[in-house]
């Protein structure tokens, strides 16, 4: 049966040194702080904010909430996006997306300041994942998935590695933290010809694809790592579920990220871990 791998001690052990940097940084007159810029109230938003929240509570992180009606029109919500980024007082910035539709959004995600990205949206963030380079910061799930490994002791290094999606958000960010950490990685996606048969042949698999119980028995073998990214609401089950079918994975996987409790449960964290960073960051500037 799979060591189940539970994101809670990842987190608390993160937030534990995040919190003796964030003390170290108040003590000098640096009080690292986040703005939540949220446009609306979509319930999942909420969800993330209330957790971020709590998270920042914990480790000495101040939040300033910024919340704009979701019929705000273009020029209100620029020049508040724009306020933010020249904010002195503002370290970072969690700005919640999608937009309603009236915004633009590449638009928005472009204007961001990239040293202020904590969840790693902007080109200059990604630039910065992709050249290994402190240009911004990668996606608070990429990171996550990477603060798993880290914490439960297996380093990528030499390891074949299969990434199930390609997205921004977290396949094609993990999967070069993955390479920059020296694994063999593999991307696979919606042109990939037989994806099982790839994933197989890896050592840790990535699932983050955001397809709902994707991944069953025919894409594993015994003793691999599967970290579970996806989650979603299963109706018929009445239960939130990732992307593995986690039952036909318990048997066959050394190790196995529940849904939920798993990587998400990582994520404030690490978005906590990136705002002490990006205060950190405007101190030796």
């Amino acid at each position: 049966m799979a060591e189940i791998w539970k994101g809670a001690p990842v987190a608390a052990a993160l937030s534990e040194t995040v919190a003796a940097e964030a003390a170290e940084l108040t003590a000098k007159g640096v009080l690292p702080t986040l703005a939540i810029f949220r446009v609306g109230e979509r319930d999942d938003d909420l969800a993330y904010e209330r957790g971020a929240m709590k998270r920042c509570e914990k480790v000495g992180v101040r939040v300033k909430n910024v919340v704009l009606p979701a019929d705000v029109d273009s020029d209100t919500f620029f020049r508040t996006l724009e306020a933010l980024n020249t904010d002195p007082e503002v370290h970072g910035i969690l700005m919640f997306r999608p937009l309603p539709k009236q915004l633009d959004g590449e638009k928005a995600r472009r204007m961001l300041a990239p040293e202020k990205d904590v969840d790693g949206c902007t080109d200059g963030s990604l630039a910065g994942v992709f050249t290994n380079t402190a240009l911004g910061f990668p996606p608070c799930t990429a990171q996550a998935a990477m603060e798993l490994l880290r914490y439960y002791g297996v380093d990528p290094k030499g390891k074949r590695v299969a990434v199930i999606g390609r997205s921004l958000v977290i396949g094609r960010p993990v999967a070069m933290m993955l390479m920059h950490a020296n694994a063999t990685v593999t991307v696979c996606h919606t042109r990939t010809v037989d994806v099982p048969a790839v994933t197989r042949e890896a050592d840790i698999v990535v699932a983050a694809s955001g397809q709902m119980e994707s991944v069953g028995a025919n894409y594993l073998r015994p003793g691999q790592i599967v970290i579970d990214v996806g989650i979603g609401w299963n109706e018929a089950k009445q239960k939130l579920c990732g992307d593995v079918r986690a039952e036909e994975a318990e048997p066959i996987a050394a190790a196995l990220t529940p849904v939920p409790g798993g990587v998400g449960s990582v994520t404030s964290a690490v978005l906590c871990k990136h705002v002490v960073e990006a205060a950190k960051r405007r101190i030796e500037k």
